[in-house]
């Protein structure tokens, strides 16, 4: 395996009706996009058929890349909507199950953290997470929906903090 496949990282930014997904190569210095994308569920579906088409499209991506870890967005819950954050904590769980099968290590990042990372405030709104992630990768356009600039954002943290807990050991 070559160094750069070693640092090949999945990031996801989970929902069930739409999830963002980023599969970023650490090459020397830099780091490239190899794909980023969105997996959609069908909205009349049941919510048994909906994490099934989650599964199963973040099941391909992982078989199509061969990412060595995937980074995922923590469960986010405000008091005025939890049946957000219920619905979202299912879309997680089948896309934690899908790296577990895979045999692949899950790192979970708040999206506060994610955010100060990327733009130094953790209360970041997405345009300016958008506009981070066109700097970091030298995007001539906003990756859209907004879900894939997350999904990308998150795999820049899990190398960011890869890369300290490396360079400390």
């Amino acid at each position: 395996m070559t160094e750069s496949l070693d640092q090949r990282i999945l990031g996801i930014d989970p929902g069930l009706n739409i999830t963002g997904y980023a599969v970023v190569e650490k090459k020397g210095a830099s780091t490239v996009i190899c794909e980023a994308g969105v997996v959609r569920s069908s909205r009349g579906g049941t919510l048994e058929s909906r994490l099934a088409e989650i599964y199963e499209g973040v099941r391909e991506v992982i078989a199509g890349f061969h990412p060595v870890g995937v980074a995922v967005e923590e469960l986010y819950s405000h008091y005025e909507r939890p049946r957000t954050a219920i619905l979202m904590g299912h879309a997680r769980g089948v896309i934690c199950l899908a790296a577990s099968l895979a045999g692949l290590p899950v790192q979970h990042y708040a999206a506060t953290q994610v955010k100060r990372l990327l733009t130094g405030s953790g209360r970041a709104p997405k345009s300016q997470i958008q506009q981070a992630v066109c700097r970091e990768f030298g995007l001539s356009e906003v990756p859209e929906p907004p879900d894939v600039a997350d999904a990308l954002a998150i795999a820049v943290c899990h190398l960011h903090h890869t890369n300290i807990t490396l360079n400390l050991t």
